[in-house]
């Protein structure tokens, strides 16, 4: 029998009870140790169950405990990971881009090297081109100049002409050759 019956069975019994004057009641004491006997009889089984249960709430609530703990724990270096990645990419893409600067800077000065180097070789050539190109024509000039009987005086400007034409090749042909070497 539940204590919550006894319990009502003890309280309809002092309910149904005589009534004296002062307001009290009469009641049998057989009875009220009867039903205190039963009330104790059903008490460590109800308790017995409220044990079980308050153990198996603790219990619970330290599982709950621990499971939301281990969370939070997991989150938390998951967190962590997530941010020393994204500062690695970072860090990452920061070297990659000053890299990438230093690469094209070099990839400019080179070309601009390239190209100030090239001018200088074109306007030395165009120099020599044009000393050997004046020396063809006074070479040419000399001839058209000379009289055509005397064969010995005419050749001797023509091969003047001819040696500087061939000096000026030779020479444009060697500094050609000393700076392609020194690149």
């Amino acid at each position: 029998m539940s204590v919550y019956r006894v319990l009502d069975k003890l309280e309809e019994y002092v309910h149904e009870a005589t009534w004296l004057p002062a307001g009290y009641r009469v009641v049998s004491e057989e009875r009220v140790i009867e039903l205190i006997e039963k009330i104790r009889a059903s008490l460590p089984e109800e308790v017995g169950r409220a044990k079980i249960i308050a153990k198996d709430q603790e219990r619970v609530i330290r599982a709950a405990q621990e499971k939301a703990q281990a969370i939070v724990d997991q989150a938390s270096t998951t967190h962590e990971e997530l941010v020393d990645q994204n500062e690695i990419v970072q860090r990452a893409r920061t070297t990659a881009e000053i890299v990438l600067r230093e690469a094209e800077e070099r990839a400019r000065k080179i070309t601009e090297g390239a190209d100030q180097y090239a001018a200088q070789v074109l306007g030395e050539m165009e120099a020599r081109l044009s000393a050997a190109i004046g020396s063809v024509q006074k070479g040419r000039a000399a001839l058209s100049n000379a009289p055509r009987s005397a064969a010995a005086p005419a050749s001797a400007p023509l091969a003047d002409a001819a040696a500087k034409s061939k000096r000026a090749a030779f020479d444009l042909a060697t500094n050609e050759t000393a700076e392609l070497e020194s690149v």
